[in-house]
């Protein structure tokens, strides 16, 4: 056995020095740059921030304010189906509404069409957790041991498919747009893909691999308060079905605040819509299928175009210009107190 004693120094033996290595780097001596500050330097530096800012938030501005965007609230307009949902055992039961409106101008360009919801809190942690990543990349995992519960199998063991509450609640009305033409009645033609992240739609969903979807999902039940299997979203498209469905990936994109909007379709540009949408009647068919009484939400269809800074959401102008205000201001504060104190010491010199 090693002998404990022998590692402590002997008398007249030199203890062994705890002190750093002699390097630039331990000793802190590498070479530094260290700013001299005067009045020239920080009066500049004060002008070219708020100059900058001022700039900057001023085109967000302008940009935010070129972005065309009519909003549609259909809760209310819809209130015979609302009446409906708010009983879950008619969850079987078809509920269709129309809202009508005018586009009194042309919307040119790309228009997106959105749905928005209000009060509807996704930024709950044991909500934003409740999900399985790795179902969702097509394994085969039991998920009785993630996150998912309560929405993980029904009372016979049948596991759901997706699991969690998050997809459980997916957004699952269904929103058609036509258009009023001298007296006939023209749909809008729709695209329904290439509205997710590529990230989303390549990496993180992925679909079990099987011969075909439904033997992949074999097995396996909707969540409760889904109208049909996770195989049936778009029976039209199959690289648009499953988890791979662009509707689906979006809303597993959860929003941190209550009211938020969501990406639901983009409007083709074909025949009499290749430079946008033009002025004219409109018509929203929706066949209501999402509740939201119960949590005193409400439910929105926006059409809107996008500039290059984004869309009609001016807060990052603002911020910009408020910033820009507060370092010009502060500027001209700095400005009038060196002046004011080199009077003072001119007039002591001379006295």
């Amino acid at each position: 056995m090693k002998n404990k004693t022998s590692s402590i120094p002997q008398e007249g033996e030199a203890r062994p020095s705890r002190c750093p290595d002699n390097s630039a780097f331990k000793q802190q001596k590498l070479p530094a740059w260290k700013p001299q500050l005067n009045i020239a330097t920080v009066l500049s530096s004060f002008f070219l921030t708020g100059a900058f800012c001022l700039s900057v938030g001023i085109c967000l501005i302008l940009s935010a304010n070129g972005v065309q965007e009519i909003q549609i609230d259909y809760s209310d307009k819809c209130s015979d189906c609302s009446k409906l949902r708010e009983n879950s055992s008619n969850w079987n039961k078809e509920c269709d509404c129309s809202v009508d409106f005018t586009l009194k101008e042309d919307i040119l360009g790309d228009v997106f069409m959105y749905y928005g919801l209000q009060n509807f809190y996704q930024n709950h942690r044991r909500y934003v957790i409740s999900r399985s990543d790795a179902q969702l990349l097509g394994r085969n995992v039991n998920i009785e041991s993630s996150y998912c519960t309560p929405f993980t199998t029904y009372q016979n063991g049948t596991p759901m498919a997706p699991c969690g509450a998050v997809a459980n609640s997916m957004f699952n009305d269904t929103i058609d747009l036509f258009y009023s033409l001298n007296s006939s009645v023209i749909q809008v033609p729709l695209l329904k893909t290439g509205n997710s992240w590529w990230t989303d739609k390549n990496v993180k969903f992925r679909n079990p691999k099987s011969a075909n979807l439904s033997s992949a999902f074999a097995g396996t039940e909707r969540p409760p308060y889904w109208q049909k299997p996770v195989y049936l979203l778009d029976e039209e498209d199959e690289r648009n079905n499953g988890y791979v469905n662009d509707d689906f990936i979006i809303w597993m994109r959860v929003s941190a605040f209550a009211t938020f909007r969501n990406l639901y379709r983009r409007v083709r540009r074909i025949r009499q819509f290749a430079d946008g949408l033009p002025a004219g009647n409109y018509t929203f068919h929706i066949s209501y299928n999402f509740p939201v009484t119960k949590f005193k939400g409400r439910k929105h269809v926006i059409l809107s175009t996008v500039a290059w800074s984004g869309g009609s959401n001016p807060f990052l102008g603002i911020a910009y210009v408020v910033t820009g205000t507060a370092a010009t201001l502060t500027a001209f504060v700095i400005t009038a107190i060196h002046l004011k104190l080199r009077k003072k010491k001119t007039y002591f010199q001379k006295q």
